[in-house]
């Protein structure tokens, strides 16, 4: 096998590059949830202040709870919808996370395919019976990888189908909830 110095340095310079741009996509995203977070937390202290100016003004048992009730709704929307915002960064950032890593081990099989089909042209002389072997357990590992990656992508989409179907769930079950405490009061 010879050792090729220009293709070695190209390989690590990708890398390298590879690496950077998860970097930046991994700041990127904590980036987002920085301002995600400082958002939430300036509307939070601005609402707390409204929210006990309000109760102080209740005159009456009845006027404060029908202020708290009032103030419940509200504070469960904005919960939700911080939690969506969280998981759409999640999602986001992952499946860039997830393209990059797709592409990364494409080149790499790729590489690994041209390898052995260069190593396996040079091969002695009388070894066709085990090249044979080689290149059909070659394809038989091509084919479990893929069969894996299939497998692990169904199950990372079942598994965010799950989440999604859960929190919808959960959402509705504190809307209903909300609802019969409302008509309660």
């Amino acid at each position: 096998m010879n050792f090729n110095a220009e293709q070695f340095a190209a390989t690590q310079q990708a890398n390298l590059a590879a690496a950077a741009g998860l970097s930046q996509t991994a700041f990127a995203g904590f980036e987002r949830l920085v301002e995600l977070n400082m958002a939430a937390g300036k509307a939070a202290v601005g609402e707390s202040f409204a929210n006990v100016q309000a109760l102080i003004a209740a005159k009456t048992p009845q006027d404060l709870l029908a202020v708290q009730a009032a103030l419940v709704q509200p504070a469960f929307e904005k919960s939700v919808s911080y939690g969506r915002h969280l998981a759409e960064i999640a999602q986001s950032t992952g499946g860039e996370f997830t393209k990059a890593v797709e592409s990364k081990m494409a080149e790499s099989e790729q590489a690994v395919k041209s390898l052995v089909e260069n190593s396996l042209k040079n091969a002695p002389a009388g070894s066709d019976a085990a090249v044979a072997v080689i290149k059909s357990a070659f394809e038989a590992s091509q084919n479990a990888a893929e069969t894996l990656k299939k497998v692990a992508k169904q199950a990372a989409d079942s598994a965010e189908s799950n989440l999604k179907a859960a929190t919808a769930q959960a959402e509705a079950s504190v809307k209903a909830a909300m609802s019969k405490a409302k008509a309660k009061a």
